[in-house]
């Protein structure tokens, strides 16, 4: 597999929190500290953790007064024990409830989790000893309390460092030799000072097992923290994820300047053997070798890629700032003629120098089309995922078949539908054409349920000119060429993409998408503004680039 010569070493570096100040993140630590993500997980599971507790505090007070009135036990009012546990289900819900809050800041809602143990344990502890005083004298047995289990589901289910979990739970299981002792002041015998060591020290041995599960559990976190490390790279946050691979947002350690990687998991290539193994390896290889050797402006650039120390193979790409055509659409609608051309001819640029490159993309839709800011231009277009690129008149053998059929049925040329080995840059036209359909209209060339139905309608059915499927203006100039782009044959589309460049210069009539255009809408439908975009499309960062279909 292919590895960039002069890589830096993995080894020094590992993935840190979003938002850690950068004279922070590129210092190495010789322990590791539980990744973000898994520290955010853990957190979650404190919430849950919180409302079963509350849950279970109200269910055992309840079926404590069943069992007392069951046995003939007098009531003499409300017992301790019932105000323990309305306290006990209030701190558990507020827990509960700041965990959920406070999102960014996992580590801390960890440490909060500690006390909370501890706070459990009193609890416990108090109840378990409190008694009344007429009863003087105790029998005195080794034995294991709830307190020593919650020791250990906390260090299993809410992971924390070894010498954390060690204090933590040293106090906790004190707890009960407490409520001993204050039992004994109220009145209760217990024999000799040692009946308390007796009694409680098993849930002292369960305190050293907490703190190996938690050493466990830590090295457990420790080794993904490693195996995610990247090159010059820390990774911070996935973006997104599919079939074939993994986007991350990442760092460069010493630049502190934020990149998308995207990856191939090794438990990818497990589910695969044998020749198919090969060649998913050498699809992403192709992938960042096409990319790279692009330089239109318009292309997503490419910094770095190679191998990690664990084989997985990745490569890095710089990090847009924007919104993909598909997502445009559908949370502004159908977009005017002239920004649709606009749009269009700065595609056009990377198309041409990719078929200059000899390289067709084979998979151009709108969720490939990222519309971004670059300094302070604004709709500046980027084509994204060449991951299904084929290479013209190359030696190097294809990565699918000959009859494979590979792209997205909804924005499929008929020759791609058929299997046709012999392509050229005309089948990314068609493409580019159902782009330009949907950008205009808000709707897919054809609307048919299932990839092979939508695959014969390309095959088959004429496409309903855009102007008929939208209330906005359309140019007669501009549905002839949307339309001549998705001519069933390659030789009816335009010759190249300059041509079909050429041919969206003259179909605007009604005036051109200027410059100040583009800023008055970014500047008043910028992402920062329309926080649902960010939410409902993880790719706003970079793009949806692992969700292919092939």
């Amino acid at each position: 597999m292919y590895h960039q010569q002069g890589m830096t070493n993995p080894q020094l570096i590992r993935p840190v929190a979003a938002g850690t100040p950068p004279e922070l993140a590129v210092t190495r630590s010789r322990v590791r500290p539980l990744p973000h993500d898994l520290c955010k997980e853990a957190s979650k599971r404190l919430g849950v953790l919180c409302l079963l507790a509350a849950a279970l505090w109200v269910v055992a007070t309840v079926l404590d007064h069943v069992a007392m009135r069951a046995m003939g036990v007098p009531s003499n009012g409300l017992p301790v024990s019932d105000y323990i546990a309305t306290v006990s289900v209030a701190v558990s819900l507020a827990l509960y409830w700041y965990s959920r809050k406070d999102l960014q800041r996992p580590q801390f809602i960890l440490d909060l989790g500690l006390v909370y143990m501890v706070y459990t344990a009193a609890a416990l502890g108090l109840m378990m000893h409190w008694g009344p005083v007429t009863d003087r004298h105790v029998e005195i047995f080794p034995m294991i309390t709830w307190v020593g289990a919650v020791v250990l589901m906390f260090a299993a289910i809410v992971p924390n460092s070894p010498a954390k979990t060690l204090i933590a739970a040293l106090i906790a299981v004190t707890m009960n030799p407490l409520g001993m002792l204050i039992a004994a002041a109220r009145g209760i015998e217990f024999g000799p000072l040692s009946n308390v060591l007796l009694m409680h020290y098993p849930d002292y041995l369960l305190a050293g097992v907490a703190v190996v599960i938690s050493h466990v559990v830590t090295r457990l976190g420790q080794k993904v923290d490693k195996a995610r490390d990247m090159g010059s790279y820390q990774l911070i946050t996935l973006i997104g994820r599919g079939g074939m691979g993994e986007v991350w947002r990442a760092r460069h350690r010493m630049l502190t300047r934020d990149a998308a990687i995207k990856l191939i998991q090794p438990e990818v290539l497990g589910r695969v053997s044998g020749k198919d193994s090969t060649v998913i390896q050498r699809r992403f290889e192709q992938e960042a070798k096409a990319t790279a050797s692009l330089r239109s402006p318009h292309t997503i650039g490419l910094y770095d890629f190679g191998v990690s120390e664990n084989g997985v193979f990745y490569y890095v790409m710089e990090l847009l700032d924007g919104i993909d055509l598909e997502t445009l659409v559908r949370k502004f609608g159908p977009q005017p003629a002239a920004r649709v051309v606009y749009i269009l001819r700065q595609v056009c640029r990377s198309l041409g120098d990719a078929h200059n490159n000899g390289l067709i993309h084979r998979d151009i839709k709108p969720t490939n089309i990222f519309l971004c800011r670059m300094g302070n231009e604004y709709d500046y277009a980027k084509v994204l995922d060449f991951g299904l690129v084929k290479v013209l008149e190359s030696s190097e053998p294809q990565m699918t078949g000959a009859n494979a059929t590979t792209g997205t049925p909804a924005y499929m040329a008929p020759e791609l539908a058929m299997g046709t080995p012999n392509i050229d840059g005309r089948t990314d036209l068609y493409g580019l054409g159902c782009v330009a359909y949907w950008l205009l209209t808000g709707s897919m060339v054809f609307e048919e349920k299932g990839s092979a139905a939508m695959m014969l309608a390309h095959l088959q059915k004429v496409p309903v000119p855009p102007s008929q499927r939208t209330e906005l203006p359309v140019p007669e100039a501009l549905d002839r060429a949307v339309l001549m782009c998705l001519a069933k044959t390659p030789e009816g589309r335009p010759a190249s993409a300059e041509a079909f460049a050429r041919m969206l210069e003259s179909t605007t009539s009604s005036g051109s998408w200027t410059t100040e255009n583009a800023e008055r809408w970014w500047l008043i439908h910028r992402p920062e503004n329309v926080g649902v975009i960010q939410e409902d499309i993880p790719s706003m960062s970079i793009q949806a680039s692992a969700s292919r279909t092939t």
